[in-house]
């Protein structure tokens, strides 16, 4: 029996799928949720990675594995690579009057060039 895994690490949630390839049939899963609001520890994340791996039984006979991710939280790093605050997620919006600020002085179409997006919350 061949093994295949998913892994959705997001906002809320990790979650970890085991599927048998040749039935698509779901052999195991497990789930652990991740801290509320808008700004979280970043190991966190590690840690409801491994208890749902823990509760969907491990990961030593999978043949293959699949990653998906939140996108737009922001994890701030110092020289040495180490966390030096909780990480803001996409649903934090004290930025919002400063992207807008950003977006009147120079235009979105400078954003857009310049870095390949325009500045949102």
């Amino acid at each position: 029996m061949t093994l295949v895994a998913g892994i959705d690490s997001s906002t809320q949630s990790c979650k970890v799928l085991v599927i048998e390839v040749e039935t698509g049939k779901i052999v195991r899963q497990g789930k652990m949720p991740h801290p509320k609001g808008t700004e979280v520890a970043p190991s966190s994340w590690l840690e409801a990675f491994r208890a749902a791996v823990t509760q969907a039984g491990g990961l030593n006979d999978v043949t293959a594995l699949a990653v998906g991710g939140q996108q737009h939280g922001m994890v701030l790093l110092d020289e040495a690579g180490k966390v030096i605050r909780p990480a803001q997620l996409w649903n934090d919006t004290k930025s919002a009057e400063s992207a807008k600020a950003l977006i009147e002085e120079k235009g979105a179409d400078f954003w857009a060039q310049a870095v390949g997006s325009v500045p949102v919350a």
